[in-house]
């Protein structure tokens, strides 16, 4: 960094999650300057001989991650969202209820004291009380940040991913949302069941198995439910109607179809979608949504970094 860039270095945040750590330098308009990636999540912090002490490693991965921004520009708040608030984190920091405004999010966040000279603070997860409570944690960083270019009275922001959220925004207000282990569950099914057993990873992506998987649930069959349709991923190998580089793609249309129809299921009438994540599994869901009649989506780019920007300002961390 040469000092002109030191000097231009308004806000330093990290989205700092369970398997990955990734850091963002803004300058004073809350433009991304510089970004980096570790593998520094909370689950694979750096070993370092801290006795007692729990926020060595932490400690060691924030300096190796960014000292050097640190150093450089002393005066930067340093904000972060992800588990790393959770109770296996740094520091928990507590549930905010839902519903609320994401403005109220900003000014409850939780400092911690890093010992390299400035406090770290971290952003809130969100609960949905109720018979069956649902939480996030991270995820509400990014839908700030999509919320930022929308102007739409309703919207429904999915996170795709190992456990894919729905949320359901109106006003500006956060209202509701839905977890599905869509992603964790596909891996799990092929990576530790007998449907692994006769799959095999294709060359690219095969669309037309993926949409057969996903009118699964659309079907007559679908009413068995998912537990029972999954094992159609083997059955349809076994009697030669689909290749075994094709029962991949199927199974992960099978689930996103099944948790497609239970999205339309919940939310009769849904408002526009924006989409946040990786671009091909966003592509699936695109798909998936289209055939399910929940289509166009469109996708949210740079959510987390312009949820942190804005999270910090409404926090007063930013002059």
């Amino acid at each position: 960094m040469t000092q002109e860039t030191n000097q231009d270095c308004a806000l330093i945040a990290l989205d700092w999650g369970t398997s990955s750590l990734r850091c963002y330098r803004f300058d004073g308009r809350g433009q991304v300057v510089e970004r980096r990636a570790h593998p520094w999540g909370i689950m694979n912090l750096p070993a370092v001989g801290h006795g007692d002490d729990a926020h060595a490693p932490y400690r060691a991965a924030l300096e190796a991650a960014c000292g050097d921004w640190l150093k450089a520009a002393p005066a930067a708040p340093l904000i972060a969202a992800g588990m790393v608030g959770s109770k296996q984190g740094w520091r928990e920091a507590a549930y905010l209820n839902v519903p609320l405004a994401p403005s109220l999010i900003g000014s409850q966040l939780t400092e911690v004291d890093t010992g390299l000279g400035r406090a770290l603070w971290i952003v809130p997860g969100l609960l949905e009380p109720g018979a069956l409570p649902n939480v996030m944690r991270g995820e509400e960083t990014q839908v700030i940040g999509a919320l930022q270019t929308r102007t739409e009275r309703e919207l429904l922001i999915g996170l795709p991913g190992t456990h894919s959220k729905w949320v359901r925004v109106v006003d500006g207000r956060i209202e509701h949302f839905d977890t599905f282990m869509t992603g964790e569950v596909y891996a799990a099914l092929c990576g530790h069941t007998i449907l692994g057993r006769t799959m095999q990873k294709p060359e690219v992506a095969d669309d037309a198995a993926f949409l057969r998987g996903a009118g699964v649930a659309k079907s007559a069959q679908g009413k068995a439910g998912v537990l029972s349709n999954i094992f159609s991923s083997r059955t349809l190998g076994l009697t030669g109607e689909l290749a075994a580089d094709a029962q991949p793609d199927y199974l992960s249309g099978l689930l996103i179809g099944h948790e497609i129809a239970a999205l339309k299921n919940l939310h009769p009438t849904t408002p526009a979608i924006v989409l946040i994540g990786d671009a091909g599994l966003c592509r699936r869901y695109r798909l998936a949504l289209d055939l399910y009649g929940l289509g166009p989506a469109v996708e949210a780019e740079g959510a987390t970094e312009a949820g942190l920007w804005n999270l910090a300002q409404h926090a007063g961390l930013l002059a």
